[in-house]
């Protein structure tokens, strides 16, 4: 009996050995994989370790001012991050001295104001897809089922606090700040900040003054108000803290954190009961992985989960 047991733990070895060779060899084919597959004009996404990707918006040249290339490239990525099995968790960041001057008015006038039709209907159905499209740009964050975390330095403008609205997690440094700059150019924002800002913030008298004057918000009230969950000193810091973050997250199961990031968005915009009733049927079936009994011995062992090989999802 201790001959066939000291066999099997020997088999074992050789297995896991075996695994961990194929694991490591399949995490290299995936992010070169990655890193091919991902080229964009406004856009660097390069992968921070087997399971996070670092999304960088790079027109550093023009303050990452949002133009046509950027409404369609930032759909494009997060659909397929959404698709990535091997991705966990994303870190988005700017490129440069600031995170984002939002619209790139002289890039974007054209597509907006130019649009094709015979008469005022036909214009205006057309700007309505517009608009539509526009909003699928940030509303593709939100859809995606990875954790996403903003790391906000310099000026979050305009479009930019749409940007972040639809964000899981945000942090920035200490120089940041944020103006919801549309009705400057005489417009209402129009892609997501009106309808995630308040539920953010949790303060409608303070989203309304934001909104409607324009006006900066510095960091430290960002915090206070609750729009970024943490102020670090500059910007090497922020992104270090924000991967860090991103890798502890992706050490857990994709089971759970995906689960998790789609009852909190459900249950957001449902009654509490209707979001309870969504969570019983999701668990009807996701109770039963195999991550569950995973993670239950990793904790009765005293081992950190990021030794835990999680399958992808």
């Amino acid at each position: 009996m201790a001959l066939w047991a000291a066999g099997l733990r020997g088999l074992q070895r050789r297995r896991a050995a075996a695994l961990r060779v194929l694991a490591r060899l399949m995490s290299a084919e995936a992010t070169e994989r990655r890193s091919a597959a991902r080229s964009f004009e406004t856009l660097r996404v390069t992968p921070e370790g087997d399971h996070v990707l670092h999304v960088e918006l790079h027109r550093p040249e023009k303050r990452n001012a949002m133009n046509v290339a950027f409404w369609r490239e930032m759909v494009e990525c997060f659909q397929d991050i959404s698709r990535d099995s091997a991705c966990r968790a994303v870190v988005i960041s700017g490129a440069g001295k600031i995170f984002t001057a939002g619209i790139d008015l002289a890039a974007m006038g054209g597509d907006v104001l130019l649009l094709e039709g015979d008469d005022m209907a036909r214009r205006a159905w057309n700007l309505r897809q517009k608009i539509c499209e526009y909003q699928e740009t940030f509303s593709v964050l939100e859809k995606c089922p990875k954790p996403v975390i903003v790391a906000v330095h310099g000026a979050c403008i305009g479009a930019g606090v749409d940007l972040i609205s639809a964000c899981d997690i945000r942090y920035c440094s200490q120089d940041a700040w944020f103006q919801v700059k549309e009705v400057d150019i005489g417009l209402a924002a129009d892609v997501g900040t009106l309808q995630r800002l308040p539920k953010i913030v949790g303060n409608q008298s303070l989203v309304n003054e934001l909104a409607f004057t324009a006006r900066k918000m510095m960091a430290p009230e960002a915090q206070s108000c609750g729009l970024v969950s943490r102020v670090f000193p500059d910007k090497e810091t922020l992104l270090r803290g924000a991967l860090e973050v991103a890798a502890a997250i992706a050490a857990r199961s994709p089971v759970a954190v995906q689960g998790t990031k789609v009852n909190l968005v459900y249950s957001r915009d449902h009654p509490v009961t209707e979001g309870l009733r969504y969570m019983a049927t999701w668990n009807m079936s996701m109770l039963q992985t195999d991550d569950v009994l995973k993670s239950v011995q990793a904790a009765m062992e005293k081992k950190g989960l990021e030794g835990v090989p999680f399958s992808k999802l």
